[in-house]
C-alpha cells in the first residue's frame, strides 16, 4: 500500500527539531523526503540527546524514511542546487533567519518564479516581521514566552520548562496541518503555492489561551497551581501506598461524582460544595485531600482496579519502561522494533494517527550522512559523475 502523500516531494532543509519534524510526519505517510544536511557533521540533531556508540538515538527516529543528501548552503553553488531541488518539489521546509533567506535569495518570492506551486514552510523563533524576527530562537524561548513556563510548576517554585521538545513539537504539528491545507488549496482548488510562516511561540500560546482571556476580561493573571487546574477538581497526581503515582481528572461532573463514590465518599456527592462544578473548584483543596488520603492507603494496582471498575478517569504515571510494557499499548503495537545497520534493532513509536486505508509506515530509520547524495543528484537533477566529483572536491556536497 502507498501512503496518502505518495507522489508529494518534500525538501527538508531545516535543522534541529520543528522543521525536520514536519518532514518526518509527511515521510511516514508516503511523501518522498529529501533531507538536506551540511557535509561537515550534518543536522545538529545527529548529536542531540542520548547516543549509543556515537549514534544519535533521536536522529534515528526523526530521520526515519528520509533520504540524506549533503549540501553546503554557504556556497553559492550549494544554493543553486537547492534552487534546482526546490523547482522539482511540492514542499520546502526552511528555518534560516529571514535576513539570511533574503541575502541568499532563497525566499518564497525568489523560488516561486521557477515553481509557482511550491509550498514553503519557514520556521523561525519569533515569526517574520517585528523587532525580534531575525533573532535566533529555540523551543525553550517559545516555552517561556508562550506562557507555558509561567503556569507550570508548584506555586512556591520557579517557572518550569519541559524536558522535551514541546514548543518545537506543537509548532511542527501546526505547520504540518498547514501544509495539508496549502496543498489542498493548490491541488483541489487550483490555487498557487504559498508561504507558511510559523514560529515557536504562537502555536503553543494558542493552547494556553485561557490566561489571556482571563486577564483580558477579568484583569487577573493566573499563576502556578502545581498539578491542579482551576477548571477541574479533582485533578492532580497522587502518591500510592507502594510509592507509585496516579493521575486523575474530574473534568466532567459525572466523572467527579464517580470518583467520590469510588473512594467511599458518596455523601459528598450531595454536598453543594462538591456536587456543583464551580463550588467544587472553590473547594478543590478539600477534595484533593480526600483523594490523596484514600489513594495513599492503597497500592497502585488496587487503586487502579477500583477506579477502572467505577469508570473513573485515572491512570498510572509511567516512566519509559512502564510505557513500553503497558498492555493497551502492546496490543496496539505502538512501539514496534525496526532493523538498523548501526544499532541492530531499535524501537520507535509507530506513526500517529492511524488510517484504515492508507496507514503510515516506517521503512527505515535515520540514514547515514549523505547516504543518498549520489542517487538524488544523479536521478533527480541529472548530474553526471564528473560534476558530482567536482562538487565534492569543492566542498559543496
Amino acid at each position: 500500500m502507498t501512503g496518502p502523500l505518495d507522489g508529494i516531494r518534500v525538501i527538508d532543509a531545516a535543522t534541529l527539531a520543528a522543521g525536520p519534524l514536519i518532514a518526518t510526519w509527511m515521510a511516514e505517510f508516503g511523501a518522498e523526503v529529501i533531507k538536506i544536511e551540511q557535509p561537515d557533521g550534518g543536522d545538529p540533531l545527529r548529536q542531540w540527546g542520548a547516543q549509543r556508540d556515537g549514534v544519535g538515538l533521536m536522529w534515528k527516529s526523526l530521520g526515519r524514511n528520509k533520504k540524506s543528501v549533503t549540501l553546503n548552503l554557504r556556497e553559492p553553488a550549494g544554493r543553486d542546487l537547492l534552487r534546482d531541488l526546490a523547482s522539482k518539489a511540492d514542499v520546502l521546509v526552511m528555518n534560516l533567519r529571514p535576513s539570511t533567506l533574503a541575502r541568499w535569495e532563497l525566499t518564497h518570492d525568489d523560488l516561486k518564479a521557477a515553481n509557482p506551486g511550491l509550498v514553503m514552510v519557514h520556521v523561525t523563533g519569533f515569526g517574520a516581521g517585528g523587532p525580534k524576527s531575525d533573532r535566533p530562537g529555540f523551543g525553550t524561548l517559545g516555552e517561556a514566552m508562550s506562557g507555558f513556563a509561567h503556569l507550570t510548576g508548584h506555586p512556591e517554585g520557579p517557572p518550569t520548562l519541559p524536558s522535551f521538545m514541546l514548543a518545537d513539537g506543537v509548532a511542527a504539528l501546526t505547520a504540518t496541518y498547514a501544509v495539508m491545507m496549502a496543498l489542498y488549496h493548490r491541488d483541489v482548488r487550483g490555487g498557487p503555492g504559498q508561504l507558511i510562516d510559523i514560529n515557536l511561540i504562537e502555536p503553543l500560546a494558542r493552547l494556553i489561551e485561557q490566561p489571556v482571556l482571563t486577564y483580558d476580561q477579568l484583569g487577573a493573571i493566573p499563576g502556578r497551581t502545581g498539578n491542579r487546574w482551576d477548571i477541574s477538581a479533582p485533578r492532580n497526581t497522587y502518591r500510592t501506598k507502594d510509592g507509585h503515582w496516579l493521575a486523575m481528572s474530574g473534568s466532567a461532573p459525572t466523572i467527579a461524582m464517580r470518583a467520590l463514590r469510588a473512594v467511599g465518599r458518596a455523601d459528598l456527592t450531595t454536598d453543594p460544595r462538591f456536587a456543583e462544578a464551580q463550588q467544587r473548584l472553590t473547594h478543590a483543596a478539600e477534595i484533593d485531600a480526600v483523594m490523596a488520603d484514600w489513594i495513599g492507603q492503597h497500592t497502585l494496582d488496587d487503586a487502579m482496579a477500583v477506579f477502572e471498575e467505577a469508570e473513573v478517569a485515572a491512570a498510572p504515571v509511567y516512566n519509559a519502561e512502564q510505557l513500553l510494557a503497558d498492555p493497551q499499548l502492546e496490543a496496539r503495537d505502538v512501539y514496534p522494533s525496526f532493523p538498523d545497520p548501526d544499532l541492530g534493532r531499535m524501537r520507535v513509536q509507530a506513526p500517529v494517527p492511524r488510517f484504515s486505508e492508507t496507514p503510515g509506515a516506517v521503512h527505515h530509520l535515520g540514514a547515514a550522512l549523505g547516504e543518498h547524495t549520489t542517487e538524488v543528484y544523479r536521478d533527480l537533477l541529472g548530474l553526471d559523475d564528473a560534476r558530482l566529483a567536482e562538487l565534492r572536491a569543492s566542498g559543496v556536497i
